[in-house]
């Protein structure tokens, strides 16, 4: 629990980053074919996080399977769903999170002052009801315990199918921060920073 208080290399089939503790491998074709097809970027496949998740190939291939659909299949606000992973970045201190999210909540409305000011979204206006209460929800899947007022709220401004869609969303982007620090995953070359062993904690 946590207390709240892509570079592309497509010559190399594998390359050992200064800090990853796998090969960061070219994603297989017929992943690269899914990533497509679900509605990625062309970028996606050189993502060092696919790449180190391609040492398994079942594993890559369902993460993209949910990651994808998660980013690109649902029915919540994308700006909502970004504003919850970056606040779960900056908590997890997962700059490799942060950097790659980040860009893509600018590119689905978030301005660069919300970003500034979504660590304290409590108390700045701008934030909607149902951002708030998703942003509520983000802090306590990552804390571990989702209070149930916070639960109440969510109910009250999502139906079911949403509300599960932000809850998986959530517990998802959870899971990515420590998956990134284990494996040690470089931020790719467009991004300044190092990865998740190296972020600071909100």
């Amino acid at each position: 629990m946590i207390d709240i208080d892509e570079a592309d290399d497509s010559t190399q089939s594998a390359v050992i980053a200064d800090s990853s503790t796998v090969p960061l491998l070219d994603v297989p074709d017929n992943v690269v074919e899914r990533l497509e097809e679900l509605g990625a970027s062309a970028r996606a496949p050189h993502a060092n996080l696919y790449r180190a998740l391609a040492n398994q190939p079942e594993v890559l291939a369902g993460w993209v399977e949910l990651s994808q659909r998660l980013r690109h299949r649902a029915v919540t606000s994308r700006r909502l769903r970004e504003l919850m992973i970056v606040r779960g970045a900056q908590i997890s201190g997962c700059a490799y999170e942060l950097k790659n999210h980040e860009e893509l909540a600018l590119a689905n409305g978030v301005t660069a002052k919300e970003l500034e000011e979504v660590a304290r979204w409590r108390d700045v206006p701008g934030f909607s009801p149902e951002e708030r209460a998703g942003l509520a929800l983000a802090e306590g899947m990552l804390a571990g315990n989702v209070p149930d007022d916070v639960i109440v709220t969510l109910r009250q401004q999502f139906d079911a199918a949403e509300y599960v869609e932000l809850v998986v969303t959530a517990a998802f982007y959870t899971m990515v921060p420590q998956v990134v620090s284990a494996l040690r995953v470089p931020v790719e070359d467009r991004h300044a920073a190092n990865d998740c062993a190296t972020g600071n904690r909100d």
